[in-house]
């Protein structure tokens, strides 16, 4: 039996991407975050899809939590100004805290930030060290080429088994909240 979900750490890029799917999808999954009285904790930015995710969900009477770092507010983020946005020092700590507060992981379209939150809670996979399980939205199949490159990965024997992810694959927010509420 699988722990019931409550707070989802949602990843995703702090830029808007060029399809506008992305940003209605990461607005759907922030309303349905609210609505389902899941936690939604974040990177604290109020710019691109972080921004789109967190507005979303205080719109529908969410509940969300903001994890940043003071370089990353000062230099490219602002802080998005409804919430309560806790600083820490690096993002070695920023992902430790969002970790911390999740029960999962949400991972919206992104960049390299979004790579290297999700490759990071993967190698803990791994290893063994969680079991804490991962939710990507495809939108307009942003994820597909990760797949084939995972799916590569075992082929060429760097990976002996996917069995070791506890991974979730979406192609809708709809179907995406539901496969967390099903966990």
């Amino acid at each position: 039996m699988h722990k019931e979900l409550k707070s989802m750490a949602v990843y995703c890029g702090h830029q808007m991407g060029t399809d506008p799917q992305f940003a209605r999808d990461a607005a759907r999954v922030g309303e349905l975050l609210a609505r389902n009285k899941i936690r939604m904790v974040f990177g604290g930015g109020n710019v691109g899809l972080m921004g789109v995710t967190a507005t979303a969900a205080l719109e529908n009477g969410g509940h969300v939590v903001g994890v940043s770092t003071h370089d990353v507010v000062a230099k490219q983020e602002p802080a998005h100004e409804e919430i309560e946005v806790e600083l820490v020092s690096g993002v070695n700590e920023r992902k430790q805290k969002m970790y911390n507060l999740s029960d999962g992981f949400i991972i919206l379209p992104g960049g390299i930030g979004t790579l290297n939150e999700f490759t990071d809670i993967m190698t803990m996979q791994q290893i063994g060290e969680t079991k804490k399980p991962i939710f990507f939205l495809n939108t307009a199949k942003f994820w597909e080429n990760f797949s084939h490159m995972f799916l590569d990965m075992q082929h060429n024997g760097f990976i002996e088994s996917t069995d070791d992810y506890t991974i979730h694959v979406a192609s809708t927010p709809d179907e995406l909240i539901k496969q967390i509420l099903e966990y």
